[in-house]
């Protein structure tokens, strides 16, 4: 967007409208072609979303910085790895971040103050996210609100009559209370007995409960650096020793036999930024 300091919240928001819009293409009406194009042979490719609603799948900017904000890398690698409806799930969201990216960025060479970012975010907000779209969430979304909507108004010709009925509770619950408070002196002695006892037992408990979590929490924090899944026992993984990233085999098109004979790997997006250097 050229002229950034002239540029208005309905402006910037027209800018994601349109690579919103292309993005969607690319996604869904147009998904056959993009497929073709997400070539797991070929180098690091990101999908952009252009203003005029077009969409190309290309490789990042060589300018470091870049101009604007960064898709994801890598698309292309995960997409023999997957289920075709996980993968555009996966490039999805990444786009959902992507726009959110290059709009706010947009808004701060603007110098978009509180209600300038604040009414961006709104307009943003009204729309369905792409991976809504892909995935088919938002269709369930407007059957749900057309639910909750109709049980809105039959709950609306009920609320008198539970009023009435609250009021009565109230009474009630007020007299309950003092008869309550009459006997808590006579239960202190057994209550402080009962805790002393579940005190006993929450300690006998704790060393064991210790070790189950840190061995779910060190199998369950792993995550696919290329499709973001968690690890499984069953598949084979391999660790970036540069960034420590670990990643599928599949994902990175690496096999366990192909890993024996490999001294030092570098996963894509380390290869990628060490041939830009």
């Amino acid at each position: 967007m050229e002229g950034h300091n002239n540029n208005k919240p309905l402006d910037v928001f027209n800018n994601f409208k349109g690579r919103r819009a292309a993005l969607i293409k690319a996604l869904t009406t147009d998904v056959e072609e993009f497929f073709k194009q997400c070539d797991p042979e070929k180098e690091n490719l990101c999908l952009y979303g252009i203003p005029n609603e077009r969409w190309e799948v290309s490789l990042p900017a060589e300018d470091l910085p870049p101009e604007l904000p960064e898709p994801v890398l890598g698309i292309n690698f995960a997409r023999d790895g997957l289920p075709e409806k996980e993968w555009l799930s996966f490039v999805a969201y990444h786009s959902d971040a992507w726009l959110l990216a290059v709009a706010f960025y947009t808004g701060a060479r603007c110098g978009f103050g509180k209600a300038d970012r604040k009414r961006l975010f709104d307009m943003i907000n009204d729309l369905p996210t792409i991976h809504e779209i892909v995935t088919g969430a938002e269709k369930k979304q407007q059957k749900e609100k057309s639910r909750v909507s109709n049980q809105s108004k039959n709950k609306s010709k009920t609320n008198a009559k539970k009023r009435a009925v609250e009021y009565r509770g109230k009474v009630t619950k007020r007299q309950q209370k003092y008869e309550e408070e009459d006997d808590d002196d006579d239960d202190d002695d057994d209550e402080e007995e009962e805790e002393e006892e579940e005190e006993e037992e929450e300690e006998e408990d704790e060393d064991g409960l210790d070790t189950e979590k840190d061995e779910e929490e060190e199998q369950g924090e792993t995550l696919c650096g290329a499709c973001a899944e968690k690890y499984t026992e069953d598949e084979f993984w391999i660790c970036c020793d540069k960034c420590e990233t670990w990643f599928h085999g599949q994902c990175v098109k690496i096999t366990q036999a192909k890993a024996k004979f490999i001294k030092q790997y570098k996963c894509p997006p380390c290869s990628s930024r060490r041939s830009r250097t």
